[in-house]
């Protein structure tokens, strides 16, 4: 057996653990800005074919969670296509990772709130990649506010548009266009379960996005297509120092019985699975990654 196959490690110590000395960034951050890198299987996610031939649209691919599962949908063998707002420097970043992998990236720039641009990318998607298999809305925004009276109401409407009505936009676009054997695959949160003090929009999102998955689930079962969301802990993303306190960032993922922040390749394999032909008889669940934070 290989010396991969053999290695065990210590999840408490094998990435970084607080305090961490991050610059603080403006929303939405960047990679490159990042003192203390996320780790996005750069080096070390190795695939197996397991979505060989698929066509897969990731929505915030440029960072983050959304990087992580890219680069692990291309080493599997499906071409990607990277949604994101502005971030041009991460986003062609992520791009060459998955040309690399000897796949197609196609990158869309925009802001997914607006249901004529997720329209869109759906019908450029189709067109210049011949269909749509994956659909991962992972994209979000969060800002954290103190108080109620601190949460500007064009912020809390801009929260709701980018998490959930975004969700609604593409899937639905999506759906006329996805074959029995499809997947959608949403990005829920360790908040729709304990909700941060400080991220009242945010975790109200992740609290209907599971509620959506669910229920979509049932809806789509009849076409073959199923629906499944995945739940992180506090996983260490430029969305981090560019929305949170500095204090919070200084300690951020402390508060896990692991004792620390959750890196983006700790989830790619769980997208993965959940896009893959492993997962056939599951929809409408939620996997959870969080670091050992209970959710029931």
């Amino acid at each position: 057996m290989s010396n991969d196959i053999l290695t065990q490690t210590d999840p408490r110590t094998k990435y970084k653990t607080p305090p961490h000395d991050e610059h603080m960034q403006d929303e939405p951050g960047t990679t490159s800005a990042m003192n203390i890198k996320p780790d996005h299987g750069e080096n070390s996610y190795k695939g197996s074919g397991k979505l060989k031939g698929k066509k897969a649209l990731i929505t915030g691919g440029d960072s983050g969670i959304g990087r992580a599962v890219a680069i692990a949908f291309a080493r599997e063998g499906a071409d990607v296509v990277i949604s994101y707002l502005e971030e041009d420097g991460d986003a062609k970043d992520t791009a060459k990772y998955i040309t690399d992998a000897d796949q197609k990236a196609l990158l869309i720039k925009g802001d997914i709130g607006d249901e004529e641009h997720c329209k869109h990318m759906i019908s450029l998607m189709v067109e210049e990649m011949g269909g749509i298999d994956i659909l991962v809305n992972n994209a979000a925004f969060q800002q954290a506010r103190k108080s109620l009276q601190d949460i500007p109401s064009e912020e809390w409407d801009y929260t709701f548009r980018t998490n959930i009505h975004s969700m609604f936009y593409l899937c639905k676009a999506a759906e006329p266009h996805m074959k029995p054997g499809s997947t959608i695959i949403n990005t829920t949160s360790v908040n729709a379960y304990h909700p941060s003090d400080v991220l009242l929009a945010y975790a109200t999102t992740k609290g209907a996005i599971q509620n959506f998955t669910s229920n979509l689930a049932q809806i789509e079962a009849e076409k073959g297509i199923r629906v499944n969301c995945v739940a992180p802990g506090p996983i260490w993303t430029p969305l981090i120092p560019a929305t949170m306190p500095e204090e919070k960032v200084k300690n951020f993922g402390k508060n896990t019985p692991l004792g620390r922040p959750g890196q983006p390749v700790e989830l790619a394999a769980t997208y993965v699975l959940l896009a893959s032909e492993d997962s056939s008889y599951i929809s409408g669940a939620t996997i959870e990654v969080t670091g050992g934070r209970v959710t029931i």
